[in-house]
């Protein structure tokens, strides 16, 4: 198993916090936006004398709201079309597990979310990296371009929309031609549109499951963890069409027997939340990216893309070695007792080599914090010794 790239410079954060530093930690997506009201309302409010277990595909009154309302938002599916999972990184095992046998490829747009690597591992699937660029703002390669890479153990293409780690939000053009990609080859489509939410600049997120044509290829993954800031919850979903891919997903819920319960509760009551409740977030959201954006804009010789959705950027810095550089952010700078931590972006790409100069940042934290993160971050790549110009 590779080792999680947000999370393996842990230790060196907590000598530099053992030394009374303080770190602003925008290297993980664990936001300080408030969790949904209701969901943490009905955790209070739940008076069983006995916890037990749901259904292994989740709580059934669960999975007919949550199929209610994505109706409500355009997508005809029932209840039957959603397994409910431990978080949306369970329901992406899931998938993997399901649709594909081990030696199986999975395409794949890089940087990408680091645990795909894991999960792939896991499964027993070949990961096969298609090349973003962050000239290019991280759009989609052609079709020409994946195509070059299906072979005949190609079985699928992922995609997170809007994007983990890059926040790059893809246009209808983008997910037209993946949908005829996956026609021509008989392929999958798994989409994790666990931020679909939080998309900026006046555009819309557009579900795969609203894709004509591709209704047994379509499988997506959707998780409480972001939507309703409930990242501890663990609750995520499996949506898909294809009765066969629910019926082997089905077996691996049974043999984990089912989801936590009390979360399931939050997170049927977390359905509820008004739109108020989003806006406000995304608003909160919106103004954080333009000051993180703004700052890094402003500072020499580094190249940020405005994000069009999530709550992430992938940065290009002047320096030697995003590893290099992260680490020693921990261990030897300090300004003002201040220092910041990042996920080196190297984690994220499966090519070697690539993202050596770009780290990801994650604007979870409130303005004022960000304010004092980006002055670190500006008089650090002054000091740092593997600045490269």
């Amino acid at each position: 198993m590779p080792a999680s790239p947000i999370r393996k410079l842990v230790p060196f954060a907590e000598e530099a916090a053992s030394r009374g530093v303080m770190i602003y930690h925008l290297n993980i997506g664990q936001p300080d936006i408030e969790t949904a009201p209701a969901f943490i309302r009905a955790v209070h409010e739940f008076n069983g004398k006995v916890l037990e277990y749901s259904h292994s595909a989740g709580l059934e009154s669960y999975r007919r709201k949550y199929a209610e309302k994505m109706v409500g938002r355009g997508i005809d599916i029932t209840h039957n079309d959603i397994i409910i999972s431990t978080g949306g990184s369970e329901a992406i095992v899931f998938a993997m597990m399901s649709c594909l046998d081990p030696g199986d490829e999975l395409i794949i747009p890089e940087p990408f979310y680091a645990n795909y690597n894991g999960f792939a591992q896991m499964a027993g699937v070949k990961v096969v990296p298609i090349t973003t660029r962050i000239e290019d703002g991280f759009a989609l390669p052609s079709a020409e371009s994946f195509e070059k890479l299906i072979t005949k153990r190609t079985r699928g293409i992922v995609i997170c929309n809007p994007n983990n780690p890059t926040g790059t939000l893809y246009s209808d053009s983008e997910l037209e031609q993946l949908r005829d990609i996956v026609i021509k080859h008989d392929l999958y489509l798994f989409a994790d549109e666990v931020y679909r939410e939080f998309v900026y600049g006046g555009l819309k997120h557009r579900s795969i499951l609203t894709l004509k044509g591709i209704e047994e290829h379509a499988v997506v993954v959707e998780s409480v963890s972001k939507i309703y800031s409930a990242c501890g919850a663990r609750i995520g979903a499996l949506i898909t069409r294809n009765k066969q891919v629910i019926a082997a997903a089905m077996k691996f819920a049974q043999a984990r027997l089912s989801p936590p319960t009390i979360e399931q509760i939050g997170s049927m009551a977390a359905l509820d939340t008004g739109r108020d409740y989003f806006d406000a977030v995304t608003s909160e959201y919106i103004s954080r990216r333009d000051l993180v954006v703004k700052a890094l804009q402003q500072m020499p010789g580094v190249t940020c893309p405005n994000p069009g959705g999530a709550f992430y950027c992938v940065v290009k810095l002047p320096i030697d070695d995003s590893d290099r550089f992260c680490q020693w952010m921990l261990e030897s700078f300090e300004y003002n007792k201040q220092t910041v931590m990042m996920a080196p972006a190297t984690g994220f790409y499966a090519t070697p080599g690539l993202g050596k100069q770009e780290v990801r940042i994650a604007y979870v934290l409130q303005k004022n914090f960000l304010e004092k993160a980006m002055e670190c971050l500006k008089i650090a790549l002054e000091q740092y010794p593997g600045r490269t110009n």
